[in-house]
């Protein structure tokens, strides 16, 4: 047999480790869920972080949506990441939380939630000039936490999954039950105004130093 043959079957047969470590749970091994949960507690928990802006609460979406993914993983049938399944549990616990915090008002991540700057801005400022020599990286990586979590519901989350977790656009959309193009014109106005309150925030502190 040609080594190309065998190169390209060998390529077919190969299968992701969670595979593996799913077919043991589902045989009684506990250990193996550990693994999992080893594996992914800390991005499921920055993500539950990043949509209900508390750490207990998003300590409390980390565990419940480890509890339903075990509970339910006779429902995962395979045709996506073991990750992606996740993910798309611990985000519906989240918005779920902030149901129930905002008694009763619904946050869906299908509605745009006007700010009061309005909505995507018309005209983008311009970057100020290197902000890098004005701040240490631990200030910019504050200043953007804290910008982040300023960005409307819907686009937050898009943001958070395509940029900070580096899911891909397809990935991200099936998360959250999105099309494609829906999912690359939120992070597109995530970005946008990501920028103008980055400006504006640097401007602010550039008047204030005058």
């Amino acid at each position: 047999m040609p080594m190309a043959t065998i190169q390209s079957l060998a390529g077919e047969n190969e299968q992701h480790p969670d595979v593996a470590l799913i077919e043991r749970v589902r045989a009684g091994d506990v250990s193996a869920y550990d693994t999992l949960v080893r594996k992914y507690e800390r991005q499921v928990f920055r993500i539950a972080q990043h949509i209900t802006q508390n750490r207990e609460d998003a300590e409390d979406v980390m565990q419940d949506a480890f509890l339903k993914a075990y509970e339910k993983l006779d429902q995962f049938q395979g045709n996506s990441k073991f990750y992606t399944w996740l993910v798309r549990i611990a985000v519906n616990e989240s918005l779920m939380r902030l149901r129930k915090r905002r008694t009763g008002k619904m946050v869906s991540i299908d509605e745009d939630v006007e700010t009061e700057e309005g909505s995507v801005p018309r005209d983008l400022a311009d970057w100020a000039p290197d902000p890098e020599q004005n701040y240490t990286q631990s200030e910019l990586g504050e200043i953007l936490r804290k910008t982040i979590q300023g960005l409307p519901p819907g686009f937050r989350i898009v943001f958070v999954l395509r940029d900070v977790d580096g899911l891909s656009t397809e990935e991200t959309a099936e998360t959250l039950g999105l099309s494609v193009p829906a999912v690359k014109s939120r992070l597109l106005r995530a970005r946008l105004q990501l920028r103008e309150r980055l400006s504006r925030y640097f401007r602010r502190k550039r008047g204030a130093k005058k």
